[in-house]
This record gives C-alpha cells, sequence and structure tokens, in this order.
C-alpha cells in the first residue's frame, strides 16, 4: 500500500496533473456553497444590468401578451426572505431526495441480508472458461443495483475467479472495474441511480416550466441497451488488449495485502434457499404490481387521462415498487441463511441505509439551495433562452448537441466524481435549453448518463480508484496506480466511443427511451434543432 501511495504522490504528466488539480478543488458540498456565491454575485450584476428574456411558456394573464421574465437579485428583499424562511420547505422539497430515501431502505436490507453478495457470486462462481469475461461483465453492470457492494463484493471475487480459471487475475479485476464503474449507467432494470438522476432532472425542468413530473423508467430501454452494447466492448477490450498486455501472471510479483478468498467458495444450502425464497418474494411483488395495472379498478392506471398519460400512476409508482421489491426479496434471504432473525434486525438494517446516506444528505442540502436559488434568480432560464437560440441558429442537429454534452460530462468526470453532484450543476441550464430545442428531458439525461460512466475508471479522483488498486497490489505488489490507470484507459476509450455511437443512432432513428419517454418533446414556444435558423 505504501508503494501505490508513493506512485500516487509522485505521478507525473497528463494523469498526474488530473490528480493534482482535482485534488485542489473543494469537497462537493462546499463546492456548491462556493457555487452558491458566484450565484448570488452573478444575479446581483444581472439584474443591474437588466438581463431578461421572454418566456418561451407562459403569456402575460392580463393582456395576452408574451411574459418578459427578468433577472432577480438574490440580495433582494424577498429572496433573502425566501432563504430564511422557506429553508426547511427547500431541503425536504429537493426531488431527489424523497426518491433516494425509499428505494434506499428497501436496498439496504438486500444489501445488509447478503442478498446481493450471494446473488453477484452465483452469477460468476460457474461461468464456463469461455464464457467468463462477458459473464463477469455483464454481472458487474447488474450489481449496480447494489451500489457500493458491487465494488467490495465483485471486483475482488473476478480476481480470484480468473486465477482459478488460470488467467491474469488483474485482467478479472479490470474486466470487472470495466463492467461496474465504466458500465455504471448500464443495467436491465432502473434503480437507486435512475431516482436520484431523474429526481434533479425534474427539479430543472420545474425551474423554467413550472410542475413536471419525472418518470424513473424513463431511460429504461436506453440504459437496458447500453448494457448489451457495452458488454462485447469490455470482453474485445479485456480479452484482446488488457490481458495480453499484462501477459501471464507471475506468483513471484504476488502482493501482500489481505484479501478475503471466500468470496469463491459454493454456495452453502442455506444460500441457495435463501435466493430461491427471495426469487418467489420478487416474483410476488412484480404479480402484484401486474394486477395494480390490469386488474379490477386499475389503481395504477387513470382511465380519465388522456392515452399518452394514463401510464403515468404506474411510472411514478415504480419507485414504491422497487422500495418494496429489494426489501422483501432482502428479508426473504435473511430469514432463510439466519442474518433476520426478527423484525428488529430488518429494522435496523433500514436504519444503517439511512446512516449510510448521511454524507448524502449533507450534500442534498447545499445542491437544493443552489438549484432553488438558481431557480428564484430566473439566470436559468434567461440562460436556457438565450443558449437555446444560439445553439438553434448554429444548425447543429440534435445528435451533435448531445455529443457535445457527452464530451462536456465526460471531462468534468475527471475533477467531480459524484454523479448526482454533477447533473444538479449541469441539469437546471442543459434540461431546459435543450427542451426549447424540443429534446426531451429523458434524452439530455441519457446523454449525460453516457458522458458519466466512460471515465469513472480512469480518474484517480473517483473514490473506489484507490481500493481498486489494493485488490490489483494483491496479485501484483508494484501494481500502482499509472499502472490502474493506463490498463483502464482502453476501456473509457471503447466505452466512450460505443456510447457516442449509441446515441447518434438512438436519436437518428429516434428509437423511445423508456415507457413513455421519447427523444424529442414537444413544448410551446421551442424550436426545432433539426430545422434551419430563420432571421427574426
Amino acid at each position: 500500500m505504501a508503494e501505490g501511495a508513493a506512485s500516487s504522490a509522485q505521478q507525473k504528466g497528463f494523469l498526474g496533473a488530473i490528480e493534482r488539480g482535482g485534488n485542489k478543488l473543494p469537497d462537493p458540498v462546499f463546492l456548491f456553497l462556493w457555487l452558491i456565491g458566484g450565484l448570488i454575485l452573478i444575479s446581483i450584476i444581472a439584474s443591474l444590468a437588466g438581463w431578461s428574456v421572454v418566456h418561451p411558456a407562459e403569456v402575460d394573464e392580463a393582456t395576452g401578451a408574451p411574459l418578459r421574465i427578468g433577472a432577480e437579485s438574490l440580495l433582494s428583499a424577498n429572496n433573502i426572505r425566501r432563504l430564511w424562511v422557506e429553508m426547511p420547505t427547500t431541503f425536504t422539497h429537493f426531488h431527489p431526495l424523497g426518491y433516494v430515501l425509499v428505494v434506499m431502505l428497501g436496498a439496504g436490507v438486500a444489501e445488509r441480508s447478503g442478498l446481493f453478495g450471494t446473488a453477484m457470486r452465483a452469477g460468476v462462481s460457474r461461468a464456463p472458461t469461455s464464457l467468463l469475461t462477458p459473464i463477469v461483465v455483464f454481472v458487474g453492470m447488474m450489481g449496480n443495483l447494489a451500489a457500493d457492494a458491487a465494488y467490495v463484493v465483485l471486483i475482488p471475487l473476478a480476481g480470484i475467479i480468473f486465477h482459478a480459471a488460470g488467467r491474469n487475475p488483474v485482467a478479472g479485476i479490470a474486466a470487472s472495474f470495466a463492467g461496474v464503474s465504466g458500465g455504471f449507467s448500464a443495467n436491465l432494470l432502473p434503480g437507486q441511480l435512475d431516482a436520484l438522476l431523474f429526481g434533479i432532472t425534474e427539479a430543472a425542468v420545474e425551474t423554467v416550466f413550472g410542475e413536471f413530473t419525472s418518470n424513473i423508467a424513463g431511460n429504461w430501454y436506453f440504459i437496458a441497451a447500453m448494457t448489451f452494447v457495452f458488454t462485447p466492448v469490455i470482453w474485445f477490450v479485456t480479452d484482446r488488449i488488457v490481458e495480453p498486455r499484462l501477459g501471464p501472471w507471475n506468483p513471484a510479483r504476488a502482493g501482500n495485502a489481505k484479501v478475503d478468498d471466500q468470496g469463491d467458495r459454493p454456495l452453502a444450502d442455506d444460500e441457495r434457499k435463501g435466493l430461491r425464497w427471495a426469487g418467489l418474494a420478487m416474483l410476488a411483488v412484480v404479480l402484484a404490481w401486474v394486477l395494480f395495472t390490469v386488474g379490477p379498478g386499475t389503481p395504477l392506471i387513470d382511465q380519465t387521462a388522456i392515452p399518452e398519460a394514463r401510464l403515468n400512476p404506474f411510472y411514478q409508482s415504480l419507485v414504491a415498487g422497487f422500495f418494496l421489491l429489494f426489501l422483501l426479496a432482502g428479508w426473504a434471504y435473511g430469514k432463510a441463511v439466519g442474518t433476520i432473525d426478527n423484525h428488529r434486525d430488518l429494522v435496523k438494517m433500514m436504519s444503517g441505509s439511512m446512516a449510510d446516506l448521511a454524507y448524502y444528505l449533507v450534500l442534498a442540502f447545499a445542491a437544493a439551495h443552489f438549484v432553488a436559488m438558481f431557480a428564484w434568480s430566473n439566470l436559468g432560464l434567461i440562460l436556457a433562452v438565450n443558449g437555446a437560440a444560439l445553439l438553434s441558429a448554429s444548425g447543429l442537429p440534435a445528435w451533435a448537441l448531445l455529443t457535445a454534452i457527452i464530451l462536456v460530462s465526460a471531462l468534468l468526470n475527471l475533477f467531480v466524481g459524484s454523479a448526482s453532484a454533477k447533473w444538479a450543476l449541469l441539469a437546471p441550464v442543459l434540461v431546459p435549453m435543450l427542451m426549447l430545442l424540443g429534446i426531451s428531458p429523458e434524452m439530455a439525461t441519457a446523454a449525460y448518463r453516457v458522458g458519466d460512466s466512460a471515465t469513472n475508471i480512469i480518474t484517480p479522483l473517483m473514490v473506489y480508484f484507490p481500493l481498486i488498486l489494493i485488490f490489483a497490489q494483491r496479485w501484483d505488489r508494484d501494481f500502482g496506480i499509472g499502472s490502474l490507470a493506463a490498463t483502464m484507459l482502453p476501456y473509457s476509450i471503447g466505452l466512450m466511443a460505443a456510447g457516442l455511437a449509441m446515441t447518434i443512432g438512438w436519436v437518428v432513428l429516434d428509437l423511445p427511451l423508456g415507457p413513455g419517454a421519447s427523444v424529442f418533446i414537444d413544448v410551446p414556444g421551442t424550436v426545432d434543432p433539426t430545422a434551419p435558423a430563420q432571421a427574426e
């Protein structure tokens, strides 16, 4: 470990510059506080300068004329009063907060009962040698539903399994890391990340267009496709580039890092029983939701709404659905294996999952006020309208605009690791701006996710990067931070290229992003991003 630390301190060149620059950034909580300070200053200047725009979706109720909105100083009496009086409301009404807390109440039980760890072991322990890489990668991407457990359980387990198969264990760690972190947004099911990001997207839309309800399944088809696109990319890079470069594993280079080798043991009888019980519990939840949707009374279908909106209650119920899915599956597994004896154990696990979110709550407090104050100043509306006009005049097609967003997100990810923190910074401007160009909030979110995932695996500022380095040093004591970054760079390039190609194809073909979610959206006052600009 000391060697790894030394390597980090002595890192030179581009990667060293990224590390040194990123280390100078404040914690994301204080980053938001500094940004709030800058926002206050800009709002004062904008108010004095008389910045204003015509609102794209509202008219003056008295005259019927287009409504002009001006910048407001955040030090005005009204905004100062709003800041202090509405502080509890600003925090508790931050959209991602409720979504994340509800989903994590269930996911915390599934993780602490051992369900997630056992399910991941079961997914890779009996993989055929010829299919070992894609199975490890696929389970890694699916393991993102388990959040931190995928890093702690699956990645070291992949090294053990590769070693048992006579392959270089560091290649297994690299492939698993690429699946878990490089494929961070890829999954066959929406999960915690969807709840978190779409909560921020919802808040961003409301800064300009008023009340809006996000759809947690708004990227479902897109992230499922990412799973099938990214798996062969990581498979190819592992078997054709990374493993040949690493060469055969040399036992003489083995390090002394202590890693639990129990991950490769066969599943015990009670664990198999637990997985069966968990499967039955999950099936029960799925059947219940089917009944709620198509059964008597159809409580999750609004029969009075227009056809396009009738499934909105179903989409909005998915947060509660995933909460129950994880909770009941984890409870069933825990009862079978003995990790849950009674209801007190269940409550303790749910409480523990809330304790794990302590830092997120602090971050959410700062982010909530940044987003709210951005809306109070009207700067988000002004930037969005002017940005949309500028981009419309540029004549760039929608796919080119989204490509730029992917690249900006990937670059920012090198310095700010938190997916929610970055999206809370970008969304208040990008989402309304793209809506004004006819691009849906779901598509903006999907593009951000592509860029956010691809560079996770090459930045030393990623919170799990040091942990992955320790896992690798178990097998190669000389494996430093530069070695890990260089090993993961081909994955990052491959995932970025595949993600860009997939996004461009999705936009050009105008494929649905998820149930009820499309690439383009009709908003009053929007312009067609594919149409030529017209002179005023």
